[in-house]
């Protein structure tokens, strides 16, 4: 038996609002492993930043702990079925990967995921693998173009939802708004939506629309959660963005369903 911390409203960072109660629960921490390597264009400032504000979350929380896959021979040793399948990880982070990160055997890959594991998706995981129809079901967005960066008026759609509970109702947050090549909404929970195309100068422009921001799904026995936010420096440093990520990364992770964490 053990007193584990548990999360109160003001979750993290910013505001130290860490609550200690009394729970019966297993002492071990969650632990991830945050790939940031890139095969296109590299998001370098949100990359280091990003690794650096994540580990900060798991330990202020108390909820996870990150290791590191940062490069072709980081994917090529620890992104494999004999390395994933010691039990050492509950989950993966793809924090701004693009292109074809050569994932050795991906299929193995996103069965492991399947069995039980988290998939957090962060910005440009959805401009990774364009070329692996597998993937792209799996995270369930395709990157197809932004604009300039823009002021937006994102719209909570589950505000029960860890991930943007502290939003509700809408969310104000200027960053580099994705545009996807599909409307996947009747495969997804949606947890942020605009209901205009983004200002960003294209010709689409505030026209109306459903674009989707964030999302959620059940995948086999495991779980996917994805945002598109995570392009800029302030983004990553708010506490309201942070707290949306701690958020996906505990129901991703099925604390909250165990009694482990608890967001109020």
């Amino acid at each position: 038996m053990c007193t584990l911390a548990l999360l109160a409203a003001g979750l993290l960072t910013l505001a130290p609002a860490l609550h200690v109660e009394e729970t019966r629960m297993e002492p071990t921490k969650k632990r991830l492993l945050v790939v940031t390597h890139t095969a296109g264009f590299r998001h370098a400032d949100s990359i280091e930043l990003g690794e650096k504000i994540l580990a900060e979350i798991g330990a202020r929380s108390g909820v996870f702990e990150v290791d590191y896959c940062r490069d072709a021979g980081d994917v090529q040793k620890m992104l494999t079925p004999e390395y994933l399948n010691n039990g050492k990880y509950d989950g993966v982070v793809f924090l701004n990967t693009t292109g074809d990160i050569g994932v050795p055997d991906l299929p193995a890959f996103l069965e492991w995921l399947q069995t039980g594991k988290a998939f957090i998706g962060v910005h440009a995981a959805a401009d990774t693998y364009h070329n692996r129809p597998e993937y792209l079901e799996m995270v369930q967005g395709q990157f197809a173009y932004h604009g300039q960066q823009t002021k937006v008026e994102a719209k909570v759609e589950q505000p029960d939802h860890p991930a943007v509970a502290h939003l509700a109702p809408t969310w104000s947050v200027f960053d580099e708004i994705y545009i996807f090549k599909e409307n996947n909404r009747k495969h997804v929970m949606v947890l942020l939506s605009l209901d205009k195309h983004p200002d960003d100068g294209t010709p689409q422009a505030g026209k109306p629309g459903d674009h989707l921001l964030a999302w959620c799904r059940e995948y086999g026995k495991g779980r996917v959660f994805y945002t598109a936010l995570g392009h800029r420096l302030d983004v990553w440093q708010s506490e309201a963005y942070q707290r949306h990520l701690l958020g996906g990364i505990v129901w991703a992770l099925r604390l909250q369903e165990t009694g482990a964490v608890k967001l109020e």
